[in-house]
């Protein structure tokens, strides 16, 4: 595989706001772009808008498909602000800060914190949560933007295990920094996981226990697309991030986490972009028939 295409997604799942929330974030932050915009008719749903697009560099897929999920903190997006990299990273953070604040609740006030000179965690108007750090140019370099998993309730104490878990199940992949909670910091417990990041397939990752109370947990309103070039790799994954027998439908599994994952064919982007009406309505119909994804029925499918 390519390492110039991101293999892992993260995908939003919105009501109806997917299209609006992405140019909502689109017009926030740099290099960002809408790449394609389609809509998909006759799925439970009714009709839903898959929107792609590029926040910062990062890839992103949103879609509009009725109340079902609901967006919360336990998956937020770390937004790395690098004064190494952008000459007037403080102002910006201060601007992305005040767009994000439209509408948006501060979960931690944009302030001065032990671990960096100037952060704020945020959840936006559609729900979505942003972690802004101004990042110590000292350190290893790492993307502008990183999904950030939070193990709380039955999952906290999880998170070591979790990231060694992923570690293994993906083949290109690396632990970056660990750093635990100290005695006396309760309810945390000492020797879990305060902040730790990883990388799978060139994809940074964030992750960390809380003890604290918390009213969200995992669901599949945040998910993370694998893009497969052949079956195998499909069934590959499959087999091992799949947990939930009952969660696993059109793609979509959930892993012993709870975390949500769509197993995709990288042809299924093309298709969907390419497509003739008649083809994505074959491809839909096809699709939303499947656990797993076949992906021969599939070209069938869209070839008619």
């Amino acid at each position: 595989m390519s390492n110039s295409k991101q293999i892992i997604v993260p995908h939003l799942w919105y009501d109806k706001e997917a299209k609006e929330a992405a140019e909502f974030y689109v017009s926030i932050f740099p290099d960002s772009k809408i790449t394609d915009l389609k809509t998909i008719h006759d799925t439970p749903s009714g009709d839903s808008d898959i929107v792609t697009f590029e926040l910062w560099g990062q890839r992103f897929m949103a879609i509009s498909a009725g109340p079902y999920f609901k967006i919360n903190p336990s998956v937020s997006f770390i937004v790395n602000f690098d004064p190494s990299r952008e000459n007037d990273a403080s102002e910006k953070i201060n601007e992305v800060w005040n767009k994000l604040s439209d509408g948006g609740t501060p979960l931690m006030p944009l302030d001065k914190y032990p671990f960096s000179e100037k952060f704020g965690w945020i959840q936006d108007k559609y729900g979505l949560s942003w972690q802004l750090m101004l990042t110590n140019p000292e350190g290893e370099e790492r993307p502008t933007i990183v999904p950030s998993l939070l193990f709380v309730g039955d999952q906290c104490g999880k998170t070591e295990e979790a990231i060694n878990f992923y570690l293994s199940v993906f083949k290109n992949a690396k632990l970056g920094h660990i750093v635990r909670y100290p005695n006396g910091m309760e309810p945390d417990k000492e020797g879990t996981v305060m902040f730790a990041d990883f990388s799978l397939e060139n994809q940074w990752f964030a992750a960390m226990d809380s003890a604290h109370k918390h009213e969200f947990n995992f669901n599949e309103a945040i998910s993370f697309m694998v893009y497969c070039d052949t079956q195998d790799e499909i069934d590959y994954y499959w087999e091992r991030l799949s947990a939930v027998p009952e969660a696993e439908q059109c793609g979509w599994l959930k892993d012993q986490f709870g975390l949500s994952w769509q197993i995709v064919p990288s042809q299924m982007d093309e298709m969907m972009s390419k497509g003739t009406p008649e083809q994505l309505d074959r491809l839909t119909k096809a699709f939303l028939k499947m656990k797993k994804f076949d992906l021969t029925e599939l070209q069938k499918a869209y070839k008619g």
